[in-house]
């Protein structure tokens, strides 16, 4: 059995129930199915994908990138989705590292083409618009693909996702998660939001991050719900659509909700077809929380990352939020501990790491025996978080993964940026904290020290990182020192710098 078997379940039980619809376009479960059999075949017969190839998708939301997951899943090949925010060498450097067979990318990222198939020279590339214009087209394949489904060779083990999170090592690495891991997620979701058939959920959030595919969207599919995708999110059109389609079910973000209510649209939206709106990726500000309830909408919590799939722990829709700030229990399918520095298990009040296990956890990282050794110590997963539980069990975290700095749902690493820095003419060392913003919860901000006798140009530094990291990556300030503060083995104090900008904001240090 495989995921696309059970999507197939669904379209025998439900053919016409809608599936997937996206900007007027309707696929029901039926004609979904059929499409994820004859683009198998395609695949197969056409590119010789088989267990363990992995194929890019860059692009937008959309039905073709679900297509293609559950075609995968149908050969065992693996789906690398591609955060189309990253800057060309980024998506080169994960081209390079994931080797795809296949890339399945928008017209509108055409002039990205050309860097990616250097940096794997072998691989083909197939075309998402309707007319691909020379070369493949996705639709022309399921088109000419015949009717009878190709034997399905997945497996349930076999490695489905591979996903890159940035890496503290300033590389992005590759996590892996199978069919199972993905099926374990589902019925985590379930239990967290009591989804069923008779779901209609709404993404918004963009499907390369887990979060955006795997906490709703493809439990929904496998519970046999519908889905309304969002090509990215836009304020206004995911309020008109909460109060025009009446979805049961969404996903977004702190800043995301931050957008929804500083949107003119907001104060006449009807929320009441909504059981519950989840969030997380980032400590939640019970403001926030308590801004949402005050207008009827039950704000839940999930706790996770990308290697736990992410749902692991959370709040449930109908139980009472009479704890602030938790995250909530660990959940259905996890196992949780919260440790000291020597691995043992702290007394509930107590701070320590938090430690994961159970099937929907990840099963190493891409071709990286050591990050993947490191990871986890006697078979339980190390986010690197700080959290604390109460007698009951419940989460409540207490500090993020060493530096790490969260804008926006997105995971910056301060090392990712401090090596571009330091590769700058004229760059002497630098380091990269987190700065308060009200919009984005948190930005980067560079403190860098020229080599000496350098006059540095802070402009031209600028220019070189916009050319190399994403958008949302760049430091919103340089701030030139003569020197970084450092402790008594030579490590530089992340620390006082960030309580620096604090003091400077007027934000005091606890902010």
């Amino acid at each position: 059995m495989t995921l696309a078997e059970i999507l197939a379940r669904n379209a025998a039980f439900s053919p016409e129930k809608i599936a997937i619809s996206c900007e007027g376009r309707v696929l029901g479960y039926r004609e979904l199915s059929a499409r994820i059999e004859r683009l198998a075949g395609a695949l197969a017969s056409r590119f010789s994908v088989a267990r363990g190839d992995r194929l890019a998708y860059l692009g937008l939301n959309s039905p073709e990138l679900l297509v293609l997951l559950f075609a995968c899943a149908r050969l065992g090949a693996m789906l690398v989705p591609l955060n189309w925010r990253l800057a060309e060498p980024e998506l080169a450097f994960i081209i390079a590292n994931a080797e795809p067979k296949l890339l399945a990318f928008e017209a509108m990222f055409s002039p990205r083409l050309a860097a990616l198939m250097t940096a794997a020279p072998g691989m083909e590339v197939i075309s998402l618009a309707r007319e691909g214009a020379g070369g493949h087209s996705l639709e022309t394949l399921i088109a000419q693909s015949p009717d009878f489904a190709a034997p399905s060779t997945g497996r349930f083990e076999d490695p489905l996702l591979l996903v890159y999170t940035s890496g503290t090592t300033g590389h992005p690495k590759g996590a892996l998660l199978t069919q199972a891991a993905l099926y374990w997620n589902a019925i985590a979701s379930v239990h967290m939001h009591g989804l069923s058939a008779s779901d209609h959920v709404l993404t918004v959030l963009p499907m390369f991050h887990v979060g955006g595919l795997n906490i709703q969207t493809t439990p929904a599919l496998l519970a046999g719900a519908s889905v309304t995708l969002h090509r990215r999110f836009i304020p206004a059109a995911t309020l008109a659509s909460i109060s025009e389609l009446r979805p049961s079910l969404t996903v977004l973000v702190p800043a995301t909700l931050d957008a929804l209510l500083a949107d003119d649209a907001f104060a006449t939206t009807d929320f009441s077809s909504l059981r519950a709106v989840t969030t997380g990726s980032t400590i939640v500000p019970e403001a926030l929380v308590e801004v949402f309830a005050r207008g009827g909408v039950r704000l839940i919590q999930v706790y996770g990352a990308t290697e736990t799939g992410p749902t692991s722990v959370y709040e449930r829709f109908d139980r009472p939020r009479d704890r602030p700030d938790t995250t909530g229990l660990a959940g259905i399918t996890v196992k949780m501990r919260i440790l000291d520095e020597a691995g043992k298990d702290v007394r509930p009040g107590m701070p320590g790491e938090v430690a994961l296990k159970g099937p929907g956890l990840f099963c190493g990282y891409w071709r990286d025996e050591e990050a993947t050794e490191a990871a986890f110590r006697d078979g339980w997963f190390l986010t690197g978080d700080i959290g604390v539980v109460d007698a009951q069990g419940y989460l409540y975290l207490r500090d993020r993964k060493k530096n790490v700095i969260i804008s926006g749902g997105e995971n910056i690493y301060p090392a990712e940026l401090e090596r571009e820095i330091g590769a700058f003419p004229g760059v002497a060392e630098c380091a990269v904290v987190g700065m308060s913003d009200p919009r984005w919860q948190e930005v980067p901000v560079a403190f860098v020290v020229p080599r000496a006798q350098t006059l540095l140009d802070v402009e031209a530094l600028g220019v070189h990182l916009a050319a190399n990291l994403a958008r949302f990556k760049l430091p919103r300030r340089i701030l030139l020192r003569q020197a970084l503060p450092r402790n008594a083995m030579g490590k530089i104090q992340h620390f006082v710098l960030k309580a620096e900008l604090a003091a400077a904001s007027g934000q005091g240090p606890g902010s």
